[in-house]
């Protein structure tokens, strides 16, 4: 019986070392293919451009190519889904944005588990968003805009680039704070939601900074208020809505790096130290600051801390305002 023992322990000690042995050849060969990174907005909006930023920087990295996958709808819920579903091999990971990696799933019913299914990688950027109106609107103020919506209610409508997305979440707040109602005309993407109100099919949206600065500074688009705690450095003539009496409408949008689930933890490291390497390239910092974000960098854990905050905080607010999804 004590041979027994004994050689079952030697034989799983022998297999523990074969495995961190093979763990580490296969980490060290990483990545000996195409890598897909799956994007979950349509092509031409932010998340596109910082993910072409990053793939770009990558590929030379690690000698491979990075290819988009692009799974826009849903608010990004189509994209996550399809990411959770791929082997947890090292050869897939997404662009986790504010509203498909954390809003979305708590105010819609998703078919994925940000905790089952994912491994936070690392944070990449953070920026605010803006309140746009067409350059014909009536509405030059946030005050007037609001007065205006009191006045008519669900009779001014916004855009919104998919259920649980920043500009969807700021939305609401803002209704909820001011008491007012309006119509949400939701999109597949930022893009189009962007063509519909230069067109003037929309009367408003809160978007990301980068996509509407042009038509900021052409005048197409007027800006109303941003929604970051104190004026931001990318539209500093921009009043805040706490400025504005609305400091409940704070928000920024961040992206992430996602791995599927079961991605073995010598690849995860492998990516943290790439994508923590690629944050703090001048020109990549540099290329941010021009779409409007800021890059950011932080190891495995500290990504993981700063979901569990920001999770807690849009948690509570999503239920004391009772925020549904479509």
């Amino acid at each position: 019986m004590k041979n027994t023992n004994y050689l079952k322990c030697l034989r799983n000690l022998l297999l523990g070392v074969a495995l961190l042995f093979s763990g580490t050849v296969f980490s060290q060969s990483f990545p000996t293919k195409p890598i897909k990174f799956v994007i979950t907005y349509a092509p031409g909006g932010s998340s596109d451009l910082i993910a072409r930023t990053i793939s770009t920087k990558l590929s030379k990295l690690w000698g491979q190519p990075i290819i988009p996958e692009y799974k826009p709808g849903a608010g990004g819920a189509i994209g996550m889904e399809y990411t959770a579903q791929q082997a947890g091999d090292g050869y897939t990971i997404v662009l986790g944005n504010f509203g498909p990696s954390m809003v979305n799933p708590l105010i819609n019913k998703v078919n994925f588990n940000m905790e089952r299914d994912f491994i936070p990688v690392s944070l990449t950027t953070v920026g605010p968003s803006v309140l746009v109106v067409p350059e014909n609107s009536p509405y030059k103020t946030l005050a007037e805009l609001i007065a205006a919506a009191k006045s008519k209610p669900m009779t001014l409508n916004f855009a919104t680039s998919g259920p649980g997305s920043i500009s969807d979440i700021a939305t609401e707040l803002l209704m909820r704070e001011a008491n007012i109602k309006m119509v949400k005309v939701p999109y597949k993407g930022t893009p189009q939601a962007i063509n519909d109100l230069l067109g003037g099919q929309v009367d408003l949206m809160i978007s990301d900074v980068y996509p509407v600065a042009q038509f900021i500074k052409s005048g197409k688009l007027g800006a109303l208020a941003i929604t970051s705690q104190s004026r931001s450095k990318f539209l500093p003539n921009i009043p805040t809505f706490s400025e504005q009496g609305y400091p409940g409408v704070v928000a920024l949008t961040w992206w992430g790096i996602f791995l599927p689930a079961k991605t073995p933890p010598a690849i995860q490291e492998k990516y943290s130290k790439a994508i923590i390497a690629i944050m703090k390239d001048p020109e990549v910092r540099e290329t941010f600051t021009n779409l409007s974000v800021e890059a950011a960098t932080n190891t495995q854990d500290e990504f993981k801390a700063f979901l569990a905050v920001e999770t807690a905080k849009y948690a509570k607010l999503i239920s004391d305002n009772k925020i549904k999804g479509d």
